[in-house]
């Protein structure tokens, strides 16, 4: 009996580590792809196509086109289309892209959603003032997960 529960412990430990969410200064690059969940929860592509289309949220649309949401007015053209991004790339790649997209394309114009550091002249808001410590990331670890499973959803026919 002793046995069993020593197990269902270790058990529920190593599942609770697996769910902890990744802090961003905590991500481990591979190559430009994160292999690991960012929240610990698998993304919800409905809510991920709301982020991407969302010039409040992630904004994706501001600079990409997707005949996905083609009912969303005013695309952007300076990035690549998103149509068939899910199977251009791998779901780690797709993670890594937005949470730092310049950790495979250096030079990129892309923000990365899931940065709290690293910037150079970062402002205080509409301060005109620079900004003080960290800032947060533009999308939380479950934003991230949310758009990769919306963008894995963009498959080529």
């Amino acid at each position: 009996m002793k046995r069993i529960a020593t197990t269902l412990v270790v058990l529920g430990l190593t599942a609770g580590a697996a769910l902890a969410e990744v802090a961003p200064n905590d991500v481990a690059f591979e190559d430009g792809a994160i292999e690991q969940s960012l929240s610990g929860t698998a993304g919800n592509a409905e809510n991920g196509r709301k982020i991407a289309t969302t010039k409040s949220l992630g904004n994706c649309v501001s600079c990409h086109a997707a005949e996905a949401y083609a009912d969303v007015p005013f695309h952007g053209e300076i990035g690549p289309m998103l149509d068939g991004a899910g199977s251009r790339w791998e779901e780690a790649q797709l993670r890594g892209i937005v949470a730092n997209a310049k950790m495979i394309f250096e030079g990129t114009m892309m923000p990365a959603f899931y940065k709290t550091n690293g910037y150079i002249r970062p402002g205080n808001a509409y301060t005109g003032k620079a900004a003080e410590g960290d800032l947060p990331p533009l999308l939380s670890a479950q934003q991230v997960e949310d758009v990769v499973a919306y963008l894995m959803t963009l498959k080529d026919e």
